[in-house]
């Protein structure tokens, strides 16, 4: 039995060694960490189990030695207590690679993780297929892109890119719920800059056609871009404290001490006198959710637009909200789709939506129009109508034309609507209206700018405010900025059983 255990430490021993000394410290000089330092510092300390940690290559040269664990760590453990399964390419194996026996350990642990209603984390860091396995390593890919569609919507799946991710391999990452990303280290594209210069004759570097920032400030492929492995690995953390386990458990709660009934004087004055003076949204949201802590998703793309999680009283939220700083809080393509994903995720995982609204409707112009701006738009208006969790809006300024439809208004199975003194809900702007119904009155008028600052005034005392809106029902209240945050805590409070339900149906047909 002695010599038994010998075996098994030496076994466990060249396992954590992975490709050896010489690769790990080349892994170490571009500021990587290894698979398994990566595991350490993403779970609670001693959490870790592995599985299948003497797996090897199903297709090994003549008198290739065999390498335990075959280019990827995996198992489960646990984050501030909460089971997750988890994989982690290792880079120092035949350049983290994809072969069937990589592939299918993947696939167990993505086939317990579903199983268990736990969490899966990828951590990618690989050179793609595993080229002399040919199409096994491609049937591995799809595999793995399988079990991806599969567990959407049940458990969340998070990726984080750590390396090299192209060709196939990028696929998986755009399936799961977040994708995070390193600067100067990680990389996502399908075909790399030579392949582009040979087809397409442009120069690019691997930053720039599919580095951290192109892809989350740019394409919007990524949802956080971080200056550091650690820094990424410590933001996954954070995230689960917003987010449940799978789709049947409830958030986690919060354990801020933050008075539910606080009121906040600087919402007051947040919002300027002027309509179209711009400010801050996120100023407004961190003065009313718990500790002013927003953790926000996407913060560098679409930026007319925030969504992100808090706290609330505890209650674990995904919150909506146009950002008056950028673009006056327009709705464009790239802020529908943002907002649109984001929402579907929160009615995946009954997390409940809270939206800040000061829209002033959706973008004009030819390339909007061109770039599909209908469908696109729809999608956002579509994830709303959809999601039955509970749905709460707080409009504190502009909420003009279909816009005001698309955000949680009370006509798509809003909740709880409210408004501050400042709303101004109407089909458009009041000069603009002004200009359209009363142009020839006007334009005939012996001082046209006089006649059109009395039709404005007047528009606007009649249509622009919320009080039209609340005799219709449309509004549930008008309420004082200050009150906000009681008032929403009392809300989600009473939501916490709602029941709403949607047609049987296998699925609706979104307008991709």
């Amino acid at each position: 039995m002695r010599e038994k255990l010998d075996r098994l430490a030496r076994a466990r021993v060249a396992a954590e060694e992975g490709g050896g000394v010489e690769r790990l410290a080349a892994q170490h000089a571009k500021g990587k960490l290894s698979a398994r330092e990566r595991l350490d510092v993403l779970l609670d300390e001693g959490s870790f189990v592995e599985l299948d940690r003497f797996v090897t290559s199903r297709s090994l040269g003549e008198g290739e030695a065999p390498i335990y664990g075959d280019g990827v760590v995996t198992g489960y453990g646990r984050i501030d207590g909460r089971l997750v399964y988890v994989f982690s390419q290792d880079f120092t194996v035949f350049g983290g690679s994809l072969s069937e026996a990589h592939a299918a350990k993947i696939c167990k642990v993505m086939d317990l993780a579903l199983r268990n209603g736990a969490p899966m984390i990828g951590l990618n860091d690989s050179g793609g297929a595993r080229i002399q396995e040919g199409v096994v390593s491609l049937g591995g890919y799809a595999d793995i892109f399988l079990r991806n569609t599969m567990a959407s919507g049940v458990i969340p799946q998070i990726s984080a890119i750590l390396g090299p991710c192209a060709g196939g391999a990028v696929y998986s990452p755009a399936i799961t719920d977040f994708i995070y990303m390193v600067r100067k280290t990680s990389y996502m594209f399908v075909t790399g800059p030579n392949v582009v210069k040979t087809v397409t004759h442009e120069d690019v570097t691997m930053e720039q056609l599919g580095g951290a920032d192109t892809h989350a400030g740019t394409s919007g492929v990524a949802h956080f871009a971080h200056d550091s492995e650690l820094e990424t690995l410590h933001a996954i953390r954070q995230l689960f404290r917003f987010v449940p386990s799978n789709n049947v458990d409830d958030p986690p709660r919060g354990a801020s001490t933050d008075p539910a009934g606080r009121r906040d004087e600087a919402l007051l004055s947040l919002v300027p006198d002027h309509p179209n003076q711009p400010y801050d949204m996120r100023e407004v949201l961190k003065r009313i959710v718990d500790d002013g802590e927003f953790y926000e998703v996407q913060p560098d793309y679409a930026a007319n637009i925030l969504v992100g999680f808090a706290h609330l009283g505890g209650h674990s939220v995904g919150i909506v909200a146009n950002q008056p700083a950028v673009l006056a809080g327009v709705l464009d393509i790239e802020a529908s789709l943002k907002a649109a994903r984001f929402v579907r995720f929160c009615d995946c995982f009954n997390i409940p939506i809270i939206t800040f609204e000061d829209v002033p409707g959706f973008l004009p112009g030819v390339a909007q129009e061109h770039g599909g701006i209908i469908k696109h738009g729809a999608k956002l208006l579509y994830a709303y109508c959809e999601a039955t969790v509970p749905k709460l809006t707080v409009i504190t300024r502009k909420a003009y034309g279909g816009a005001y439809d698309v955000m949680s208004s009370k006509h798509i199975r809003g909740d709880v609507n409210l408004a501050w003194p400042t709303a101004e809900i109407a089909v458009m702007g009041p000069k603009g209206a002004v200009e359209i119904l009363y142009r020839k009155e006007i334009a005939s008028a012996a001082d046209p700018a006089a006649a059109l600052d009395a039709r404005v005034a007047d528009y606007t005392e009649r249509f622009a405010n919320p009080y039209t809106a609340a005799a219709r029902g449309y509004v549930d209240d008008i309420i004082d900025p200050r009150d906000t945050r009681p008032r929403l805590i009392d809300a989600l409070s009473t939501l916490r059983g709602k029941r709403d339900r949607n047609p049987p149906r296998k699925h609706g047909n979104l307008p991709l």
